[in-house]
């Protein structure tokens, strides 16, 4: 009742004001509480009540259907502040509800993709270690340490290839020193300084084997074999210093063997080699393992009176007659034994015969 009498009386006010204005009385005023009707008045009352009621009614419901009117633009601009906005009520949504041309349209706009300036990042996102790219190994430094190596690797080469210059060339100066006082005859000053040319340049072969030499003119064996022991380290294809080595060691008791076996893969077609081999295993009391070498060797040279007999030693020894017997003979066929050697051959072949 509070709403249809707040309807009521704007309803009067305006009524009432527009009648001011045209100079007349309002249609609707209030009626004094003073008045007082009679039975017949009061049945003209009621019914007009009634009318008035009903006129009430219509006018409240155009009045709550009705476009409200516009309101009045203020005078002075308003300051906006930042608000929460107030909820809209259900029937100005009702009556603001979008065509459905202008719907389609907010469709397609909501089907874009948001621009880059709207499509605000989101703070402390953390992607899921699935969903995180494999990390690279650090592989960036290696390329840059094979380079620096490759390019250090050839200053150290040419660094070292000086080196070796200077020493060969200090090797060299010295070997020639050392024959110059040989020349002279002090001996002892060119042993010292060829010990020096060996020193500053190992692989000096000239002057390592003239060092040897005169070590072993001067009867000092001992150093001889430890600069054969050295250079044959150095370079084990020195058949000839295995040769000399094992040499001085048969008269000493040593290794002589073993020294030839080390050498002997680059003795090749060296039958001397071979040769001093089988002299060497004989004088071990080896004769089938010199025997072997005898016969490569004389595959080789098949004219040496000296291999021959020194097969038909070991052959012998072995107890293999008829062939002993045979190298024997071909050892006096030869014609290359010196007397006493031809004297030995002689009873020999009586022996086995």
């Amino acid at each position: 009742m509070s709403l249809i009498n707040k309807m009521l009386q704007d309803l009067d006010a305006r009524h009432g004001g527009e009648a001011a204005r045209q100079g007349g009385s309002p249609v609707v005023r209030p009626v004094a509480s003073s008045e007082r009707f009679g039975r017949p008045g009061l049945a003209m009352a009621a019914g007009v009540g009634v009318v008035v009621l009903a006129l009430g009614g219509v006018l409240a419901w155009r009045y709550l259907f009705s476009k409200p009117p516009a309101a009045p633009v203020p005078q002075q601009p308003a300051v906006l502040a930042p608000a929460t906005p107030a909820p809209v009520p259900q029937a100005a949504v009702a009556q603001q509800a979008p065509q459905p041309a202008a719907v389609e349209a907010l469709k397609q706009e909501a089907a874009k993709p948001p621009r880059k300036a709207d499509a605000q990042p989101a703070r402390h996102a953390v992607t899921p270690a699935a969903e995180q790219p494999p990390r690279k190994p650090a592989t960036s430094e290696r390329p840059a340490r094979k380079a620096a190596a490759t390019e250090q690797a050839p200053a150290a080469a040419k660094t070292q290839a000086a080196e070796d210059v200077g020493t060969q060339q200090r090797g060299e100066t010295l070997y020639r020193r050392g024959l110059a006082a040989l020349q002279e005859g002090r001996v002892q000053e060119a042993i010292t300084t060829l010990e020096q040319a060996v020193l500053y340049y190992p692989r000096h072969d000239a002057a390592r084997q003239t060092l040897i030499g005169l070590l072993i003119e001067n009867q000092r064996a001992e150093e001889a074999m430890r600069h054969l022991q050295f250079g044959i380290g150095l370079d084990p294809r020195q058949v000839n210093m295995a040769m000399l080595l094992a040499r001085l060691q048969l008269e000493r008791g040593g290794a002589a063997v073993e020294t030839l076996q080390k050498s002997l893969p680059y003795a090749g077609s060296n039958a001397e080699y071979r040769a001093f081999l089988a002299g060497a295993l004989q004088h071990s009391q080896r004769h089938r393992e010199a025997a072997e070498q005898y016969q490569a060797a004389l595959r080789l040279q098949p004219q040496n009176g000296v291999w021959w007999m020194g097969l038909g030693i070991s052959l012998a020894a072995d107890k293999r007659n008829a062939e002993a017997r045979d190298a024997f003979v071909h050892a006096r066929a030869t014609g290359m034994l010196t007397p006493e050697l031809q004297t030995f051959v002689e009873r020999k072949l009586q022996q086995l015969n």
